[in-house]
């Protein structure tokens, strides 16, 4: 591949660089030397980004042609990364077509090679019978594949590395269950990947030859049963033998709820990610090594790969997590900020504190809840507000935090989406939850001119539909509690540092 008159890398095109691999992507292909930009939704949302300075970010939707077809002008390289996973019955509609408008704009505009990171579908199971999230996915890379443009499709299993779902749903399982009665796809043959190994091989592929236009299978050196990884991992972990006794009435459903329900991941990700793991998912050729040279100490086995996830875990140093994707079905609008909004009815809590405490010892507090620190009230009634989202299909409260201490826009906060942050003063969570309506919440830390500070609080909803009025109302009676007494509690950790005991006034876990 020829690079352009000024000397500089290929120009690559990452769509998704908002979640998991995407994230993790971009630094890897600058530190290789590549001009990057980036094609987002939400461009907001890469704000924060220790990268975001270093590349070119557009808005665009891969569903507009038009969006698409201006982000792939002057493109090399185009990376995509994007999935309509778990968005409802359509998803696989929704999927072709983004992928045809991709294929379209990167042929037009004179794209030298598209790179599509796919599923691994097992071999001799005809595409009817596989899973509707694997068989979108093959679907994807046929298209992409027959786009007149030089395509990679590489395609993995298990992708094992801190804070991605499978991994996520790997540790949950095995920490929580000292004894786990098991759905049968737990004797299902799998070749899981590092991470590390899955961005190596991605930036690779940007200089593959021209005329290379095919699938690859990806995986690591170990062929696994779940059952395997599951006890390995206990055993990586440092914990007490697992008893796993498999049953065959646990059905992909089924099983999609039960991950939700002891592991962060909301049942609406389990079900693909358990449905995929029906059939037997092994590579059946390496090729890949042709073109993308491997260095000493790749592919990473399972257990080093734990190991490695594990460390970034405890260190608090996860780069990107599954949850930095939007929760599928969650609601994208932004604040609306007109004072005379004309979209229906805005409905507000307001509340505010005097703080003996200087405005940064506020903000201090503000930036660190949610996650193991709590949201400062009445414990019970967000646990249970969780669990009522778990249960509908919602992300619940467990999916914490990607740092203990510092937020950055778009980062994922529990049931909560940071959408806007400026740190010392304000910070804006977007609901994602399940609700008849959109709904956020506001934190102002604000300076009074004598050293001390003053907290500003503000409930937002804008009700859809009569269910959405009736929604507002029906909890209105408890908010002086919960919002009430998230003012005061967070003022007085200001004050005296965070609480530890449980009661009102008490951060929860």
């Amino acid at each position: 591949m020829s690079d352009d008159d000024t000397g500089a890398g290929p120009r690559c095109l990452v769509t998704g660089a908002t979640g998991y691999i995407g994230g993790r992507l971009v630094p890897e292909l600058l530190a290789a030397g590549h001009r990057v930009r980036c094609l987002a939704r939400s461009p907001g949302r890469l704000r924060d980004q220790p990268w975001t300075g270093a590349v070119e970010v557009v808005r665009a939707d891969v569903t507009d042609a038009g969006s698409v077809a201006a982000a792939m002008r002057g493109v090399d390289v185009a990376y995509y990364l994007v999935h309509a996973l778990g968005t409802g019955k359509g998803f696989e509609e929704d999927d072709r077509r983004a992928a045809r408008i991709f294929a379209a704009a990167a042929r037009s505009a004179g794209v030298r090679r598209i790179v599509y990171l796919g599923g691994l579908t097992p071999a001799g199971v005809p595409e009817h019978e596989l899973s509707p999230h694997l068989r979108s996915r093959a679907e994807v890379g046929r298209i992409l594949l027959e786009s007149g443009v030089p395509t990679t499709v590489l395609r993995a299993a298990v992708i094992i590395g801190s804070g991605s779902a499978s991994f996520e749903m790997l540790r949950h399982l095995t920490e929580r269950l000292p004894v786990m009665v098991t759905p049968r796809w737990v004797r299902t043959r799998i070749q899981p990947v590092a991470v590390r190994d899955v961005l190596r091989v991605l930036v690779g592929s940007a200089r593959m030859p021209r005329e290379v236009n095919r699938a690859f299978d990806i995986g690591g050196p170990d062929i696994l049963t779940y059952r395997e990884m599951m006890t390995r991992y206990a055993e990586v972990a440092g914990l007490a033998r697992r008893f796993i006794l498999p049953v065959p009435v646990l059905t992909p459903g089924l099983s999609s709820h039960w991950v939700g329900l002891v592991t962060p991941v909301p049942a609406s990700l389990a079900r693909p990610l358990t449905e995929s793991l029906r059939h037997e998912v092994v590579c059946g050729e390496q090729d890949i090594t042709r073109y993308v040279p491997t260095p000493p100490g790749h592919p990473i086995g399972f257990d080093e790969a734990v190991r490695l996830a594990l460390r970034r875990v405890r260190e608090a140093d996860v780069a990107t997590r599954w949850s930095s994707a939007s929760v599928p079905g969650a609601p994208s609008d932004p604040l609306p900020t007109d004072p005379d909004w004309a979209g229906g009815s805005l409905y507000a809590d307001r509340r505010e504190a005097r703080v003996d405490a200087p405005v940064d010892a506020l903000w201090r507090v503000i930036e660190g809840v949610g996650g193991d620190n709590g949201w400062y009230s009445f414990p019970l009634a967000w646990a249970l507000r969780g669990w009522l989202d778990r249960l509908a299909g919602g992300v619940g409260l467990r999916r914490g935090r990607r740092d203990a201490q510092r937020l950055r826009a778009g980062d994922s906060l529990d049931f909560w989406r940071v959408e806007e942050i400026e740190p010392g003063r304000l910070l804006r969570l977007r609901a994602e939850m399940r609700l008849p309506g959109l709904a956020w919440l506001e934190m102002y830390a604000e300076p009074d001119g004598t050293g001390r500070s003053r907290y500003r609080q503000r409930a937002l909803f804008h009700p859809r539909g009569l269910l959405g009025q009736a929604y507002w109302w029906g909890v209105s009676p408890f908010h002086a509690v919960v919002f009430g007494g998230m003012a005061r509690n967070i003022a007085r950790a200001a004050e005296r540092g965070p609480l530890t005991r449980t009661e009102e006034g008490a951060p929860v876990g």
